[in-house]
């Protein structure tokens, strides 16, 4: 599975030369940083996590150790490597805010040691709600995401409009179309004037399906050539661990870890 999501990062456009691309599990610095920033973390802000509440309601009889503190490895995943920026979507926000939280405290009491993170949220498709079949994945077949399309709930009315509140339906499938296509919410709008649902919902999906089309074809190329995608995940690991092992080093000095002989 990280292998196919690999190749996916690598058909949607990043260039394994100008960036980094590692499997998290072969970076061992990740885990142990995560260790020693939970010592920085409050019980409290752990539980106020929305996703976490989410997800334990969810699954109240399968609440982990692992779910509850993941916050403060995805904290470890950024700080290790001093990233100023870090594209999320709306609902990571309040991770990142934690992760600039963690870091402020561990600055406060060990000098100034990480930088603190911006989080970077696009205006528009920061949020996208759930279809009938749940998410559409980049690897879906055509008449997969069609069919996903098609079954999305609406409303009673007919016009296509953005209203949140009275229209989430169609507004979501707006914010899709515009995010998908590039076009601004007045331009999908004047498009689709008088033509009704069952022309507007087959047309994002036929949208979204053009979005993904090459990000499919090229990532199944991708993933015949083994080799390649070993070469990156290894070459992208070693780099990795060099930039993961100086940021660790010096907190580990900075709380009295003795080093290492």
């Amino acid at each position: 599975r990280s292998v196919n999501q690999l190749s996916q990062y690598i058909a949607c456009g990043l260039d394994p030369q100008k960036n980094i691309m590692f499997i998290q599990s072969h970076v061992p610095q990740h885990a142990e940083l995560g260790w020693i920033l939970g010592c920085y973390t409050q019980f409290g802000e752990l539980s106020r996590m929305t996703q976490f509440k989410a997800k334990s309601a969810q699954h109240a009889d399968n609440i982990t150790a692992g779910l509850f503190t993941y916050p403060v490895l995805m904290a470890a995943d950024i700080l290790l490597y001093q990233a100023d920026l870090v594209p999320v979507g709306e609902d990571q926000r309040q991770h990142v805010e934690l992760t600039r939280d963690i870091a402020q405290r561990f600055n406060s009491v060990d000098s100034d040691t990480f930088v603190l993170t911006q989080a970077v949220i696009r205006k528009g498709g920061a949020r996208l709600k759930s279809l009938p079949d749940g998410c559409v994945n980049l690897m879906d077949a055509p008449e997969v995401i069609m069919k996903n399309f098609k079954r999305a709930v609406t409303d009673c009315e007919t016009a296509v409009k953005y209203d949140k509140e009275n229209k989430a339906g169609i507004s979501n499938l707006l914010t899709i179309y515009c995010a998908a296509t590039g076009k601004t919410l007045q331009e999908a709008e004047a498009e689709f004037e008088g033509q009704g649902y069952g022309v507007f919902k087959p047309a994002v999906g036929e949208a979204v399906v053009e979005l993904l089309r090459p990000i499919r074809e090229e990532s199944q190329r991708i993933m015949d050539d083994k080799a390649y995608l070993e070469s990156v995940y290894q070459d992208g690991a070693e780099r990795a661990r060099r930039l993961a092992l100086k940021t660790l080093s010096k907190v580990q000095r900075k709380v009295g870890f003795v080093a290492a002989k």
